[in-house]
């Protein structure tokens, strides 16, 4: 079985490469949260900061009145074999702080980026590693000190603000509390326990911590609290002696002040019996042990939740897309694909996989016949138009029997009304294709990536889509001057075999000059006229649509991007590499799931190897 330092040690590896990526503590990452660490509770001057230093072992962090932490501090402790003691912060990686007292002051300016020169707080964490051969392997959250009320400088919601910001630490199931009390403050009212038993009412998490035991009153001493009896918890409480505020002026070096604190707790009448059992020492000790044991309980659930990740980064990665082949033909294949990609997510909204193609028939059951219903007819066959049409049509000799040359310009004229529906008809299948092809592009998923390719295949469809238009065009009209080219002979036909009726007046008897203004003959005519317009109206109404489909919408599907293909072919390595030039989000983005899925199954296998060997 791997020992305590390397099982550790390994997780303290994990959760500082977690830091790195952006998988970290404050944020809900999954890996952070499988990962335990201890999360230090107190309120404010109860002697978080003196207990950190005692653990680590040197002086670090700031000191002063009121709310000193005002950010979370995830401080990282990496055992080393040997060698100088050194510290360095996530933010600024590449340099290595061998004097503690410049990581004391790079911990308030980096405090005061965040949050300025105020009393004010923030929950972005300061990430901070200490290599040193003096202490043991441990991940500590230091969390700003719980307060009662606000004093100058700070908002009215900053006790609510704190607690909250705790309270985000120390509910996590893998959060170790480690709830400070001075011992000269009833432990009823303190801050860090009341916190923790509403968090951890079982206190499975909760460690105890009891400062100040040589500032209490002369007579009184705290051995009911550190043997369980005031307040039990299922870990023991450790009583800790931290430096006087003298020791600390002094700067009395740390490693003395932990002799000194083993000295009093050996020579104690009140303590001497827990001597093994107080002190920073066995509190880091302590801690060590119970985190081993653990990461141990949750080593099968947390190579469970790596699995999991793997599998869900490797999954988004084959959503974006794999890296761009350098190799000319690779690149050639790779944009035909992506192509016929979106051809196939193109021919789904056509064909009724995906909305959208059904708006092309709304333009011919709606659109068209609406249009052809809002023709001007009534007005061009209006007894006053049929008059002057037929008139001039018969010029200086008027017709014996049937104005023909009145009746054929009627229905030329009638006929040209059709060519607006017919082209507009086109015109809005049009608009439905290049919106659809729009859409099509946004939904294809590996396109996503490739923003100058969505640009190039966009230009070659909508040229395409011109090209099928015109054609369109060209052949509504045709359809439209075939109507005019050659009238159907039958329906005038049965209209000659059908008797005229006579108009009953008393005036004079209708002839040839009579007939030829004669209201009930034009109206005759015109009634004629509108029947065989009728008729044409009905044709279009069917030979339009097929004309357009077949024109349009067939050819879409058919060879939309025949000609890109063409072209595509004759392009150079270079200008197929600009085509599959990414989105540089996109690009970032694979290069963080990458990073993360190396670093997830780096700790599955590490995790497996240090565990079980």
């Amino acid at each position: 079985m791997a020992t305590m330092e390397s099982l550790i040690g390994l997780v303290n590896k994990i959760q500082r490469a977690c830091t790195v990526l952006g998988d970290h503590g404050g944020q809900g990452m999954s890996l952070w949260e499988a990962l335990p660490s201890v999360s230090v509770v107190g309120g404010q001057s109860s002697g978080k900061s003196s207990v950190l230093e005692s653990i680590v072992g040197r002086d670090f962090l700031p000191r002063g009145s009121g709310i000193v932490t005002r950010r979370p501090l995830v401080l990282q402790l990496h055992k080393t074999q040997s060698g100088a003691e050194y510290a360095e912060f996530l933010h600024a990686p590449k340099r290595r702080f061998t004097d503690f007292a410049a990581v004391r002051k790079e911990i308030s300016d980096e405090t005061d980026r965040i949050t300025g020169k105020t009393k004010q707080i923030s929950n972005i964490p300061i990430h901070l590693s200490i290599y040193s051969p003096n202490v043991v392997n441990l991940t500590l959250i230091d969390l700003p000190g719980l307060t009662k009320v606000a004093v100058e400088g700070q908002s009215d919601s900053i006790v609510e603000d704190i607690e909250n910001m705790v309270r985000s630490y120390v509910e996590k199931p893998n959060c170790i509390i480690l709830a400070i009390t001075p011992a000269n403050q009833d432990i009823a009212t303190s801050d860090a326990i009341k916190l923790a038993r509403e968090v951890d009412p079982s206190g499975e998490r909760t460690f105890g911590v009891l400062t100040k035991l040589d500032l209490m009153d002369k007579g009184t001493n705290a051995t009911e609290v550190l043997e369980g009896r005031a307040y039990r918890l299922q870990h023991p409480w450790v009583g800790i002696v931290n430096r006087s505020q003298a020791d600390i002026n002094k700067n009395v070096d740390m490693i003395v002040a932990r002799r000194k604190e083993r000295e009093y707790f050996e020579t104690s009448p009140d303590y001497g019996h827990l001597a093994s059992k107080m002190g920073s020492e066995y509190l880091a000790k302590l801690l060590s042990q119970h985190l081993e044991l653990v990461i141990r309980q949750r080593i099968p659930s947390i190579i469970s939740m790596i699995n999991k990740t793997i599998d869900e980064l490797n999954a988004e990665l084959d959503r974006i897309g794999r890296p761009v082949a350098a190799d000319g033909g690779a690149q050639l294949y790779m944009i035909l694909e992506l192509c016929r990609a979106f051809d196939r997510v193109f021919k789904e909204h056509l064909d009724g996989g995906r909305p959208g193609g059904d708006r092309i028939y709304g333009v011919f059951d709606h659109q068209l016949p609406a249009a052809l219903k809002k023709l001007p007819f009534d007005r061009h066959l209006s007894l006053k138009n049929v008059q002057k049409v037929v008139t001039e049509a018969d010029g200086y000799q008027p017709h014996l029997i049937a104005p023909e040359q009145g009746y054929r310009r009627l229905i030329d004229g009638s006929i040209t009304y059709f060519k607006g529906p017919a082209e507009a008809s086109v015109d809005a299948v049009h608009f439905v294709l290049k919106e659809l092809v729009r859409k099509s592009i946004a939904e294809t998923e590996e396109l996503k990536r490739f923003p100058s390719l969505q640009n190039d295949i966009a230009t070659a469809a909508n040229e395409a889509l011109e090209r099928f238009r015109e054609e369109s065009r060209k052949t509504v009209a045709r359809l439209v001057e075939m109507e005019s080219s050659y009238l159907t002979v039958d329906f005038f036909r049965k209209l000659h075999a059908a008797p005229e009726k006579k108009p009953e007046k008393n005036g004079n008897p209708p002839g040839p000059n009579n007939d030829h203004f004669h209201d009930t003959s034009l109206a005759r005519i015109g009634s004629n006229v509108s029947a065989y317009i009728a008729m044409v109206s009905d044709t279009l109404k069917n030979t339009i649509p097929k004309a357009v489909v077949y024109c349009q919408v067939r050819e879409a599907k058919r060879s939309l991007l025949t000609h890109f293909y063409a072209q595509v072919g004759r392009k150079e390595k270079e200008r197929l590499s600009a085509m599959l030039d990414e989105d540089p989000q996109l690009m970032e983005k694979r290069t963080q799931i990458a990073k993360r899925l190396e670093l997830y199954k780096a700790a599955r296998d590490e995790i497996d190897a240090v565990a079980w060997k």
